[in-house]
């Protein structure tokens, strides 16, 4: 084990003090309060410091047949001793000289990985990946430490130094011996206060944690000597069973995270396996997406979309996003940044060696490359379920039971901003058939004279179908989409139109159609019956703003249309997510001139106007009915009826 050749380091009494420069000392403080929000990531900073001086020492092998060592042989060791409180990572990698710990380390931020990486770039070898950078991350270790020893010995030298310090007062550096090239960063963890419980850092069970939510993909194997127990052998066969506990050295990480495996290397039972375990799911995602992009910036993504929402999902306590990684480290457990509101519900990792570890969550809403995956991997997103709907349309339509109630508050969200990535994605029923369709096959389906694509709402396409104003649609032969979902006309008035023809409610005044009845007989049957009109008005009151002769009724004596922007579906949209607001549609009574109760309502008003006011109420209140609304005064409406029977 590394950590065993750390015993002797030859440190001499009374060195003395080198201060850090005023900058550095600030950016520690700075550092370790507001950059890290958890002080748990200081493991993984330590951790990526190692794989990085492995790295460069296995590079450094690759061309030098006298380092005597392959990739294999590289490892990191994590030691825990409780009694004195000492946590300790090593690492048999390339080490650093004197200069390189002053350096590196005495200068907050100064990065030995990056500057190593920036020398090897001109040699293009696809084998080096420097993923931390020496300086920040390192002093995360202060975060839990109140006391940290770096003991390293570089690569080439005889020498070993000791770099040793309590925090922004200063650091010495001295002498010392380690028996091969490599680094043990040896932290002297703090006793615990009221606010911070710092034992569990010396907990094996907690560093195992820690390792596997963060370092589990660094591609040397981490190993630690942990507790462990097993069944004890039996002197003879009437002795029961016992247990006795042992200590063994054990590999904690995987080392080689499954998106970065060739697709061919990986079977889906082992993609199903990683998504249910990663993201505690107990059924397969109903889709896996593969992307390996290379360019200006670089990155692996593997995505899922999970067959049913959580239970949570349309929740406040739902959160977002991806988890993201640099070369295998986690930076972000969920990056809300790398998926939009729209498509919330994708699962995933996404990793690039181009983002830095020492990055805050600020920071990366600002970060260029991440913008550029965050757009790329939308549009992935977008083609992949395009692509479902075309080739495989029923699992397309389980998803879209799922997660379609998404897609269209994502056209609504922010005016509207992301509706061309959406429309085509979006699911309808409609009176041409029981199965959904999309807007692109209601197009295609239109009459070549038709202007609009009709709609209607309602809570059931049943109940739409049944809607008087749907007739006069029908009877031309146009198609009407069923609008059941609370989201639906929201999205419609948002997308506007489809291929430049606009949505148009079968409420509406005009409904763009050649009526049996033109405008002119209507206005000539206004006059002829406005004191039958202004008699039904003035009966209902301010329950209606209008009560006009109907040119879009067929056998239906009446129908209820809203007047102004707001529609009934909207009415109950908003009083249901706010009984308290009062929120009401105007309301205009249609009637149809040519149907016997219109008459039968005639001759009553001129021989018994009281009845004729009950038959006009009745009649209010069966639109009512039929438009799916409320009926205001139930009381009445009964009476009314037991009267008429």
């Amino acid at each position: 084990m590394i950590y065993c050749f750390i015993i002797k380091t030859g440190v001499k009494k009374n060195m003395p003090k080198k201060q850090f420069k005023a900058e550095s000392k600030r950016m520690l403080d700075l550092m370790i309060n507001s950059i890290y929000t958890h002080k748990e990531i200081f493991l993984r900073e330590i951790i990526s410091n190692a794989s990085d001086a492995a790295d460069k020492l296995c590079y450094i092998a690759l061309t030098n047949p006298d380092v005597g060592m392959s990739r294999g042989d590289f490892e990191i060791d994590i030691a825990i001793d409780r009694e004195n409180r000492v946590l300790t990572v090593s690492d048999n990698g390339v080490g650093m000289t004197r200069e390189e710990l002053e350096s590196n380390l005495g200068t907050i931020a100064h990065s030995g990985s990056l500057q190593f990486k920036k020398e090897a770039e001109d040699k293009k070898d696809e084998d080096i990946d420097i993923i931390g950078q020496f300086g920040v991350g390192f002093y995360s270790a202060f975060m839990v430490s109140e006391k940290v020893t770096v003991v390293s010995r570089a690569y080439g030298d005889e020498t070993a130094w000791v770099w040793e310090s309590f925090g922004a007062d200063g650091y010495t550096l001295a002498e010392g011996e380690r028996d091969r090239p490599g680094t043990d960063v040896i932290m002297h963890i703090k006793k615990n206060t009221d606010d911070e419980d710092y034992d569990q850092f010396l907990n094996e069970y907690t560093l195992v944690k820690l390792i596997k939510k963060y370092s589990d993909y660094i591609r040397f194997p981490i190993k630690m000597e942990r507790e462990k127990s097993r069944l004890k052998p039996k002197k003879n066969e009437k002795d029961e069973d016992s247990y006795e506990t042992y200590r063994e050295i054990e590999t904690v990480n995987s080392m080689i995270p499954i998106w970065q495996r060739k697709k061919s290397e990986v079977s889906d039972e082992d993609i199903n396996t990683f998504y249910k375990e990663k993201f505690f799911d107990f059924e397969d995602p109903i889709k896996v997406i593969h992307t390996d992009v290379e360019g200006v910036v670089s990155y692996k993504a593997l995505l899922f979309i999970p067959s049913k929402a959580a239970y949570d999902y349309y929740t406040k306590e739902y959160k977002k996003g991806l988890q993201l990684y640099s070369s295998g480290v986690l930076i972000m457990d969920k990056c809300e940044e790398l998926v939009p509101e729209h498509f919330r519900f994708v699962r995933g990792v996404v990793d690039s060696p181009d983002l830095s570890l020492n990055i805050s969550r600020e920071l990366l809403q600002h970060n260029r490359q991440l913008r550029v995956i965050a757009s790329n991997i939308e549009k992935k997103i977008q083609s992949e379920l395009l692509k479902m709907l075309g080739d495989e349309r029923e699992k397309y339509e389980n998803f879209f039971k799922a997660f379609g109630l998404q897609l269209k508050y994502g056209v609504l969200a922010d005016f509207g901003a992301s509706k061309d990535i959406l429309k085509d994605l979006l699911l309808f029923t409609s009176s041409a058939s029981d199965k959904l369709t999309t807007l692109a096959e209601y197009a295609e389906r239109m009459d070549s004279e038709q202007k609009f694509i009709y709609y209607a709402t309602g809570e059931t396409a049943q109940m739409i179908a049944a809607l008087p104003q749907a007739e006069l649609v029908r009877e031309k032969g146009y198609e009407i989409l069923y609008f059941t979902s609370e989201a639906d006309e929201f999205t419609a008035q948002a997308l506007m139109n489809y291929n430049d023809k606009p949505f148009k409610s079968i409420n509406d005044d005009d409904l763009g159609l050649d009526s049996e009845t033109d405008d002119k007989d209507i206005k000539k049957l206004q006059k002829e019956n406005k004191d039958l009109l202004d008699f039904v008005k003035d009966t209902l009151g301010d329950a209606v703003r209008e009560v006009r002769i109907s040119k879009k009724l067929r056998s239906h004596p009446v129908c209820l249309t809203a007047g102004g922007q707001m529609s009934f579906e909207m009415e109950k949209y908003f009083n249901q997510i706010r009984p308290e607001g009062g929120a009401k549609a105007e309301r205009i009574l249609e009637l149809n001139p040519t149907h016997p109760v219109f008459e039968k309502l005639k001759s009553l008003m001129s021989g018994d106007k009281d009845k004729a006011a009950g038959y006009a109420k009745i009649l209010y209140h069966q639109a009512e009915l039929l438009a799916g609304l409320p009926i205001g005064d139930i009381a009445e409406y009964s009476d009314l009826v037991f009267e008429l029977m």
